[in-house]
C-alpha cells in the first residue's frame, strides 16, 4: 500500500506472515488504498467469492460506492476495517463492526472477509479473522463474533476449523440465479 494511506498500526503476526492493518478513521484510508480496497473486492467478487455481491460480473462503478458507505462508518468503537498486505500489496479485507445499541452491543459482526484470488490457500483470509478476534476483544471490549456466509462454497468449514460454530441456516433465503438457492449459514465465535 502506498504510503500516505498506511494506518497507524500495522501488525505483523511472525516471519513469513502477513502485514496486519487495521482501520479506524476515514482519513486513514487514502485513495490510493481505496482503489486497491475495491479492486480487491472487484476480484473477488468475479472470482465466485461471497463477499457481498452476489451477481458477477461487477466493476469498481458498484465495489467503489459500497466501500466508500465502509469508510464513512470508520469508528474505534463501532467500525474497522483490517487489511492484509504482502510486499506491499493489498491481498485481503474484512469489516467488523458492532451495534451501539446497549441489548446487543457485547457482540460484532464480520463483513465481507475476502482475499485476492491470487493468493487465497495462503492463510491470508486466516490471519484476517484471528486478527479480527484479536481487535474484537482486546480493542473493542466485545465478547463474542457472529457472521453470516453463503452455503456451497465451503465457507462454514474454513470458519469452523478457526474456531467458529453453525448455530443455525436460513434454507434457500439466497437466490443467486433461478434454481440456485443457497442456504444462508449462521455461525457464532465464542468466547472471543
Amino acid at each position: 500500500m502506498p504510503e500516505e494511506s498506511k494506518p497507524p498500526r500495522p501488525r505483523n503476526a511472525g516471519r513469513g506472515a502477513p502485514v496486519l492493518a487495521q482501520f479506524t478513521a476515514r482519513e486513514q484510508v487514502g485513495p490510493a488504498t481505496r482503489e486497491a480496497l475495491a479492486g480487491c473486492w472487484t476480484d473477488v467478487t468475479n472470482a465466485g467469492g461471497a463477499a457481498g455481491f452476489p451477481f458477477p460480473p461487477v466493476d469498481r462503478s458498484e465495489t467503489g460506492p459500497a466501500l466508500e458507505r465502509i469508510v464513512d462508518a470508520l469508528a474505534p468503537d463501532s467500525c474497522r476495517l483490517l487489511a492484509a498486505v504482502r510486499d506491499g500489496e493489498l491481498v485481503g479485507w474484512l469489516n467488523l463492526r458492532r451495534d451501539q445499541f446497549e441489548l446487543i452491543a457485547h457482540w460484532g459482526t464480520l463483513h465481507h472477509v475476502q482475499t485476492h484470488p491470487k493468493v487465497q490457500g495462503q492463510g491470508y483470509g486466516t490471519a484476517l479473522v484471528q486478527e479480527a478476534r484479536r481487535v474484537a476483544r482486546e480493542e473493542m471490549g466485545l465478547e463474542q463474533l457472529r457472521l453470516a456466509a453463503r452455503a456451497g462454497v465451503g465457507l462454514e468449514d474454513f470458519y469452523g476449523r478457526l474456531g467458529w460454530r453453525e448455530i443455525g441456516r436460513w434454507p434457500g433465503a439466497l437466490r443467486l440465479a433461478p434454481g440456485d438457492d443457497r442456504d444462508e449459514i449462521l455461525m457464532h465465535l465464542s468466547p472471543l
